[in-house]
């Protein structure tokens, strides 16, 4: 019995390692060659939207905490530390989105309604996340492309879910498609 639980807590904490810094220094390698990362949008507690939700009212949208304001400012300061060019910075319409794309790269960022979160309507996702990839798929610089969406978004697109404030960085493929490289920890 003591085998057994060891060797399922054993699985239990390799599923939940971070990636590796391999993995990490990969990805960071790919952005300054003009990779593709979809981040999730930093700290903003709880889940979901409330039932009054309206586009374009932050007021009744779940947004970032001061933890997560300091998350995007550190982020985009270590993205910049690391000499990653920034070619374009798309972010959801959702404020959370919105403010962590601004905090971090500011006046750089521009909405895409294919980032937006479609927790709330699963029906939504097929077609956003085709979108969404169709983006990933046509970027060539220069620089960098930086997507900043929803948990949601970045699950249906890399098979990956993240935590908050998470980038997940892709290569495109020059025969189509996409190569996940590896993911960066959140700026705590």
């Amino acid at each position: 019995m003591l085998r057994r639980t060891f060797v399922i807590l054993s699985a239990a904490c390799l599923y939940a390692l971070p990636a590796s810094a391999n993995d990490e220094a990969a990805a960071w390698s790919a952005l300054r060659e003009g990779g593709v990362a979809i981040i999730r949008h930093t700290r903003a507690p709880g889940g979901g939207d409330p039932a009054n939700f309206t586009l374009g009212d932050c007021a009744t949208q779940r947004n970032l905490s001061a933890e997560g304001r300091d998350q995007a400012r550190r982020m985009g300061d270590m993205i910049r530390a690391r000499g990653v060019g920034v070619g374009q910075v798309l972010h959801s319409r959702w404020c959370r989105a919105r403010d962590t794309a601004e905090l971090a790269f500011p006046g750089q960022t521009k909405p895409e309604p294919a980032l937006d979160s479609f927790f709330q309507d699963r029906a939504n996702g097929p077609d956003q996340t085709a979108a969404t990839r169709e983006i990933v798929e046509n970027w060539s610089g220069p620089g960098a492309l930086f997507l900043v969406a929803h948990q949601v978004n970045v699950t249906a697109l890399t098979d990956i879910f993240p935590r908050e404030g998470e980038i997940v960085v892709m290569r495109p493929s020059e025969q189509g498609g996409f190569t996940v490289v590896g993911s960066i920890p959140a700026a705590y």
